[in-house]
């Protein structure tokens, strides 16, 4: 190539059609975003008007109602835990069958590895809050409700990364114990779990730290617990029982925050 031909030459840093791409995807954003604004409905004038009202609420629930805590908001907190506890159980147990139907390396049979995609991919994408509304119409308001709700919606979280783990497994262990004739089971407990444990383990805690928060708001459609404390106060009207709930919530948040983080850092 001659200089003067070098000279001529230009150098773009997108292609035509990736140029072409990015100007459609950004149109198609633009589009979204208005038609969004559109829909919903925004009106300015409660917008302006948000920060006041945000401020008078805090002031209403200050100062908080501490005799509340004995009364109600303790045991409900109790059954929070209890809750997510219970229902972080049940799903471990359940995401753990689906989780070696889902996996490859485990499971030759296609059938049965759809059908454990469809388990994992069906009981993560309804939301928690729509489970609690489900159970609360099979089996009445309370922590049965919740309980069940966290345990299927958490299936589909925790079989999906168990079963990654499980395909990730080092098959060097697997051909070894094969080739010296032990028995599937014997297989799965020697050769997988010992791979998938620490895996497994911090995936269980993890979920547990999930299902905690997502425990404190079921209450809110029946689901017992912290909500149920909730819904009650603010149904009442009473703001400074409702600012003490909170801040129930708040430092068990944080609290189960920081010990899932040193339990993790333990495990893993």
């Amino acid at each position: 190539m001659s200089p003067e031909t070098a000279a001529l030459r230009e150098w773009d840093r997108f292609t035509l059609r990736e140029r072409i791409g990015r100007s459609a995807f950004y149109i198609l954003a633009a589009i979204a975003l208005i038609w969004s604004l559109r829909t919903i409905e925004i009106i300015p004038e409660f917008l302006y008007d948000a920060p006041k009202q945000t401020a008078d609420l805090f002031v209403r629930m200050w100062p908080i109602d501490w005799s509340w805590y004995p009364k109600v908001v303790h045991e409900a907190l109790i059954e929070t835990l209890h809750t997510a506890t219970l229902g972080t159980i049940l799903a471990v147990l359940l995401a753990g069958l689906t989780a070696l139907l889902a996996a490859r390396n485990i499971t030759r049979s296609v059938t049965l590895n759809l059908i454990g995609r469809f388990i994992l991919v069906a009981t993560r994408s309804v939301h928690a809050m729509v489970w609690a509304l489900f159970f609360v119409a099979v089996f009445g308001p309370g922590a049965l409700a919740g309980t069940l709700a966290i345990a299927v919606h958490s299936i589909g979280f925790t079989g999906k990364l168990l079963s990654e783990a499980i395909e990730e497994a080092r098959p060097g262990p697997i051909e070894a114990l094969t080739a010296a004739g032990a028995s599937p089971l014997a297989i799965l407990l020697k050769g997988y779990w010992p791979q998938v444990k620490p895996a497994f383990l911090g995936i269980a805690v993890f979920r547990w730290d999930i299902n905690v928060r997502e425990s404190a708001v079921l209450g809110l459609v029946g689901g017992g617990g912290l909500g149920m404390a909730l819904d009650t106060a603010l149904s009442n009207l009473y703001w400074d029982q409702a600012g003490l709930v909170l801040y129930v919530i708040f430092v068990v948040v944080i609290a189960t925050e920081i010990g899932v983080s040193w339990l993790r850092g333990k495990i893993i």
